[in-house]
């Protein structure tokens, strides 16, 4: 690969002689360009672009040598539509057997569930001493036929032609062919992906990723990227982590003997943010419908299976929007990513069902099929004060519904998913528009079962004065937020939104139960490995 420097006119008609860099030196390389009308112009050769240098038979130039095939994904071979008189693999050895003549070796790339089984033959000229290193976890590359297989439950296998270990995997390789649990797999997440499990679970938080951004991108909202680093606690929770370059033995002080955040690298305490909701909704005051994707942070000290301190969130902003709107979104967007998970990560969705959580399909056509119910708060508590459960958390109206109240609304009563709607004000944060009892907000959580809350939002306050009344009340200084105070002063509007916690949705669709499995490389208490 070369980076251009130069291009000049050569002796002969069609040459070119490009002056560039190779990575190590300066090099002049004389190339024939029988098609001028692809390359680019002399006077255009500023933009330094790299380029392959591919030697043809023009004057005075040797040929090329023959470029490799093109690697064929395990997953295309599997659904290809015919056989093929030469196919090139690469991928990982998942297992070998052999036989007498000829061994089966069955390979996977991560494309795919299902690896593709090569057959290699006694007679190709490496088999001797390759076939002894060709060890599960090993990579090797494969050319070969594909062909009809004459075994059950695969249409189709290699036939070998040559084949080659790329990197070796000896007996120590942990990921061999028998059972592992899910703690001892959270020790290696460097290897764990290789795993069908984990193979599978970021195949299809891959595919939700692209469903979220689809879903909104046909309706006509614009992405927007928030800040990860912010001077404001958009829960007003304190669970932050703070962000600082402040020598932490020796750190300036006030003449009270404080710390002096003014001396730190951005004049004032800096955290890693908990949401991108505040700064959405800047947006979604000039381009009406926003959402933001991203990483958020919280210092919870909780090591439960459904808390981790680094997460994604998913958070639209909608301006011209009531309660009443946000609660339908929230509902056609549920319904989207399973909908879109079923039709596209149908192999993965099977292979949960039948490995992870046998009720797993069933409870996703349930959800896909039926409206989702909706209670105010209030109604919550009476149904929950009613049921003649032995709460763990008994609750009662003013209290915080906790996971066993969720579900046992999602799971037993309604059975079915719920938006609870029209919270106490006490429980809720500052920016939750106030309803007109004055004692409740327009707030909603979505309740699903398995699971409990996986999106939580609200309608926003709008009205200035009663906005700033919020603000005095939860000892939030108005110089902090003159900015968010001003987008309500400036041509204000009803506008709504919520947060759907990424990996709480890929808990629910896989039916993986703890989030650490759902996120590549989970930070909890504690633990901050790879």
């Amino acid at each position: 690969m070369y980076e251009v420097r130069n291009v000049a006119a050569g002796a002969a008609p069609g040459l070119r002689v490009v002056r560039g860099r190779d990575g190590t030196n300066s090099t002049a390389v004389a190339i024939w360009l029988p098609h001028p009308r692809v390359v680019r112009q002399p006077d255009e050769s500023a933009s330094r672009l790299p380029f392959r240098v591919c030697l043809g038979d023009g004057p005075g130039l040797r040929s090329a040598p023959k470029t490799s095939m093109p690697r064929t994904l395990v997953k295309a071979a599997l659904h290809a539509a015919s056989a093929m008189d030469a196919i090139h693999l690469q991928g990982w050895v998942r297992t070998r057997r052999d036989a007498k003549g000829f061994s089966f070796i069955e390979i996977n790339d991560g494309s795919s569930l299902k690896g593709i089984q090569v057959i290699a033959d006694a007679s190709l000229p490496n088999y001797a001493t390759e076939i002894a290193r060709t060890h599960t976890g090993a990579s090797i590359e494969v050319h070969g036929k594909l062909v009809p297989s004459k075994g059950q439950g695969q249409q189709w296998e290699v036939v070998a032609e040559s084949f080659t270990i790329i990197g070796e995997a000896d007996a120590t390789y942990p990921l061999q062919k028998k059972g592992h649990t899910l703690e001892f797999l959270r020790e290696i997440a460097h290897l764990r992906p290789r795993s069908n499990l984990f193979g599978a679970v970021f195949r299809v938080r891959s595919r939700l990723a692209f469903a979220i951004h689809q879903f909104f991108q046909e309706r006509g909202f614009v992405y927007v990227h928030t800040p990860i680093i912010t001077a404001s606690d958009c829960e007003g929770a304190g669970e932050l982590f703070r962000v600082t370059t402040l020598d932490p033995v020796r750190p300036p002080l006030t003449p009270e003997g404080a710390v002096d955040f003014a001396k730190d690298f951005f004049g004032k305490k800096a955290y890693l943010t908990v949401s991108g909701q505040l700064e959405a909704e800047i947006f979604a005051s000039a381009l009406s419908n926003v959402y933001t994707f991203g990483p958020t942070f919280r210092a919870e000290n909780s090591n439960t299976s459904r808390h981790a301190a680094e997460f994604w969130m998913i958070e639209p902003e909608m301006a011209f929007c009531d309660l009443e709107g946000n609660m339908t979104l929230a509902e056609q967007f549920v319904k989207h990513l399973i909908r879109d998970a079923r039709e596209h990560c149908a192999a993965d969705l099977e292979f949960f069902a039948k490995f992870v959580d046998k009720e797993l399909l069933t409870r996703l056509d349930f959800v896909l099929e039926r409206p989702f119910q909706r209670c105010s708060y209030a109604e919550a508590i009476d149904v929950l004060g009613k049921c003649g459960r032995n709460w763990e958390h008994p609750v009662k109206w003013g209290d915080n519904l906790q996971s066993e109240h969720e579900r046992f609304l999602a799971e037993e009563h309604f059975k079915c998913p719920v938006t609870v709607y029209n919270y106490p004000r006490t429980l809720k944060p500052f920016y939750m528009r106030v309803n007109d009892d004055g004692k409740t907000v327009c707030a909603m959580d979505l309740l699903v079962p398995g699971i409990g809350e996986i999106i939580g939002g609200s309608q926003r306050e709008e009205r200035l004065e009663v906005l700033r009344e919020a603000m005095a009340h939860h000892q939030l200084s108005e110089k902090d937020y003159w900015w968010y105070l001003d987008l309500r002063r400036f041509g204000t509007v009803p506008h709504a939104g919520f947060g759907l916690g990424f990996e709480r949705m890929l808990m629910f669709i896989t039916g993986v139960s703890n989030i650490r499995d759902v996120i590549p490389f989970a930070r909890t208490p504690g633990s901050a490995d790879f």
